[in-house]
Order: C-alpha cells, then structure tokens, then sequence
C-alpha cells in the first residue's frame, strides 16, 4: 500500500527481528554528508540499549538507524534489532526523511530541500503542504522548489492534501461538468452532483447558487474563455449586476434612488455613517451582521472549497436557512419602503 501522509513509520505491534549486521546496506541515506562521528560518539558513551532500527525488507535498506548500526558494529555485535517497512523505495525515502526529521540528530537545511526536491519528483501527486510535513520545510519552499524542477516532474492536475483527499488544481471543468448536470437535472442531489463532477459538495452547492442567479459556474478569474458557460438553451436568463434592494427610510433624509451606491461594499459605507444605525443597539448589531458578511466575500470561493467533507450537508441546511430568512427580512422592508412613511424606525 503505497504511503499517506499521516501513515507511522510501523504498525504499533510491528515484531522486532534479530538480524545480522553484515545482512543490512547502508549505502545510501537522507544524509548527504553521511554519518555524523560526533554522534556516533555520543550513542557509544551513552552505554544503554538502543532503539531498533527501521529497514526496507526489500532491499535490507537502513531507513533509519544509520548511527545506531555503527554503534552496534563499534560494540562487536553481530546482530542488531529491526522493525521491517515492506513498502516501495520512492515511500521508503520518504518514511527515512520523516523519521529523522522527527527524532535523533536534525537534518541539515541542504539535506531536508535535497529530500523534498526528491519527492516532489517520486511523489508529484502530493500537496506542497504534504511534502513541507514530510520534509521538515515550509510550504512556500516546497512550491519553489516545485517550480525549479517542473521541467523533471510528470505534469499532474491533481494534489492530495494533508487530509489524504485527491483535489483538482483547477476546479473549473468540474465546476462546468456540475453545471451541465445541474440545468439538465435540476431535481438531482447535489452529493451526487458532486460526485459525477469530481467537485467538493461545498463546490456543487456554489455552483448551484451561481446558475441561480444567472452567473457562470466558475468565478471569471478561473473561466474558460469559451465553453465555461452552460448552453443558453438551459442556463437561467442573466441578470442586472449586483444591487441593493431599496433602502428602508432608515434616515432622515433619504438618498434619492438615482444616486444610491450600487455595491455592498458603497452601501455599508453609507450605512456605516448613519447615525440611526450607530448609535442604536440594534443599528450596531445589524451593522455587525453586514461586517462579518463583507469579510467574508473576498475569500468565499476559498471557503466553500475547503469546507469539511462530512460537515457539508449540515452547512448546505443552515446556508439554505439564513439566506430564506435574509429574503422574508429584504421582502418585508421592500413591501414596506414602497408603502406611505408609517414611521418606521430602528429602536434601540
């Protein structure tokens, strides 16, 4: 079973093995300048039994316990205690970088950017964050090291993350395949939605509430310039660029509609300066409402593909929710603003 990200060094209850010094290879390592004789020194001095060491059972390659072996010859054994990793070489490498980044003598900065460099080679399917985890560097200089070497990696459009789960590194043709899937089988769930379209669920759900308000399946920033539309034969009719619905009398002195702003972000600056809202208890909670909603917007595409895999129907529940009662309060004060003045303030 090749390697996860998460995956130990052994089974808990991995037996050990006595075997013959002379039966192992050490010829390589995750060390470019070998074994460390200051080291080596300090484990001889110390006189206790040694942890047994990790091998590759295919090749009787030493994963880790290079310094542990010279100790063991130093002593005039003849055996030496190992767990076995039966894995691929490519994993083999990989469980050798973690396992000394994680315990014993640290590896040097040039020793940890040789093993990533590797990686990203044997592993290209990986994540830079996976690879930064294995290899003890950040994940910025992962995906430098990544561009340095693209001309040496297999070209992939897939990562696995951390949490072990396949991603596209563009989302736009699920995002179209969803949308194809969405207008011709509107009633369709959207976990299978996702499903078919290779997409998170959080994804589907995105792309649902875009066709809904005659939006493209994918953001521009990420569109394909020709077909990433769903065929007009079955996409909904485009609408009017985002706007406010018109503003309860909240002030005094209402702005005429040809000159209110036409963005959430101009609105909630208007908002922000009146004095109705400021200085009420309930002025300041709305506002607050509308602050946490604008944070939000800039990273909203990043958010919903990052939501939690099993948490994604109880988030679609509650989105569905706030959003209905959003449009009883947007309905109700639109029913209201076209009415004669009753009056109609906030209190505090």
């Amino acid at each position: 079973m090749p390697l996860g990200e998460d995956q130990e060094a052994h089974p808990p209850h991995d037996p050990v093995h006595l075997v013959p010094l002379d039966a192992l290879s050490a010829t390589a390592g995750v060390r470019r300048r070998g074994e460390d004789p200051d080291h080596v020194q300090l484990l001889l001095e110390a006189g206790t039994d040694l942890p047994p060491i990790l091998v590759h059972r295919p090749t009787m390659q030493v994963i880790d316990g290079m310094h542990r072996l010279r100790v063991a010859a130093l002593r005039g054994r003849t055996h030496i205690a190992v767990r076995f990793y039966d894995g691929d070489s490519a994993d083999a490498f990989v469980l050798a970088v973690r396992q000394n980044i994680s315990h014993g003598l640290p590896l040097s900065l040039a020793d940890r950017t040789a093993a990533a460099t590797r990686i990203t080679r044997t592993h290209p399917h990986w994540s830079d964050r996976a690879i930064a985890r294995a290899s003890g560097l950040s994940p910025k200089t992962v995906a430098a090291i990544r561009r340095r070497s693209s001309g040496e990696i297999p070209p992939s459009n897939t990562r696995v993350g951390q949490d072990g789960r396949t991603r596209p590194l563009d989302a736009t043709e699920g995002r179209r395949r969803a949308g194809h899937l969405i207008a011709a089988h509107p009633t369709m769930p959207l976990r299978q939605v996702a499903a078919e379209a290779g997409i998170s669920l959080g994804t589907a759900h995105d792309v649902r509430e875009r066709l809904r308000t005659g939006r493209s399946p994918a953001p521009a920033r990420s569109t394909a310039p020709s077909d990433s539309h769903i065929p007009p034969a079955v996409a909904p009719a485009p609408r009017a660029p985002l706007a406010p619905a018109p503003a309860p009398a909240l002030v005094p002195a209402p702005v005429p509609a040809g000159t209110r702003p036409r963005t959430p972000a101009a609105v909630l600056h208007v908002l922000r300066k009146d004095p109705s809202l400021r200085l009420t208890d309930t002025g300041r909670a709305l506002l607050r409402l509308f602050d946490a909603q604008a944070q939000l917007m800039p990273q909203w595409n990043r958010l919903v593909d990052t939501f939690p895999h099993h948490c994604a129907d109880m988030i679609v529940d509650l989105a569905d929710t706030y959003a209905t009662y959003w449009q009883h309060v947007a309905t109700h004060l639109r029913t209201a603003s076209a009415q004669p003045d009753t009056g109609h303030r906030m209190s505090s």
